[in-house]
């Protein structure tokens, strides 16, 4: 059986507790973190498979901690908000939050929460890596990448792209959802520190016009606004 680790971010001690309480009685591997910087350090130091993150922390708050862990982390994360925090949460599920639960909250409810996420995610991964596995094939949505003749096609149409354009596809299509800044893309792609990114949203451009429909619409490499650059289907 798959072991699963929750993280879980909230600086009431006593609403934490409880909550570690109710996933260790699940057999879930509890991490602890009392603001949104001491989760971060968490996730840096531990493998985190779902984060439930309180939005209305000290030091560093709920959504800032998920700006920066969406820039290299694609695990589920659920929110913990006050009835009252209701943009708020609507905001941290725009910037990358899969799910919320409002305080006070059924215990039952949270864990059932978190189970579904977990469950949906690991099927997710599991298809991800039979696929790139099975055959050295990347594929989101209708983009199909081999790996070994270099090929790429759009809803079996093949398109040209450049070497740096496969490349930079190649590293989205790797971690579809996850979002990569452009300073991520240049020092990775290009193999050197970045001094400047303007290169890389040309690329990514010309990209966008080759595999969508729409590029003024995009369907599959989308910008995350102050964040950076995804791929989904």
């Amino acid at each position: 059986m798959q072991e699963y680790t929750v993280l879980v971010c909230e600086d009431e001690k006593d609403i934490g507790d409880a909550i570690e309480i109710y996933l260790k009685n699940q057999g879930y591997t509890v991490l602890r973190a009392a603001n949104g910087k001491e989760g971060l350090q968490q996730i840096e130091a531990n493998t985190v498979h779902l984060a439930i993150v309180d939005l209305m922390m000290p030091v560093m708050d709920g959504i800032s901690m998920i700006v920066e862990l969406r820039k290299s982390y694609d695990f589920p994360v659920l929110i913990l908000s006050a009835k009252s925090e209701e943009m708020d949460k609507i905001m941290g599920l725009n910037i990358g939050a899969d799910d919320y639960v409002t305080k006070p909250f059924v215990p039952l409810e949270l864990l059932a929460r978190v189970n579904s996420h977990l469950r949906r995610h690991q099927k997710f991964m599991d298809l991800q890596n039979a696929q790139n596995q099975n055959d050295n094939v990347l594929r989101v949505g209708g983009i199909e990448m081999n790996l070994d003749t270099k090929e790429v096609t759009v809803d079996d149409q093949p398109i040209k792209l450049t070497p740096m354009e496969f490349k930079i596809l190649q590293l989205l299509m790797e971690h579809p959802g996850r979002v990569f800044s452009a300073t991520q893309i240049y020092e990775t792609v290009w193999q050197e520190e970045a001094i400047q990114t303007d290169t890389v949203m040309v690329h990514i451009r010309r990209i966008r016009e080759k595999i969508e429909t729409d590029p003024k619409h995009p369907r599959y490499l989308i910008v995350v606004w102050g964040v950076g650059y995804k791929i989904e289907g």
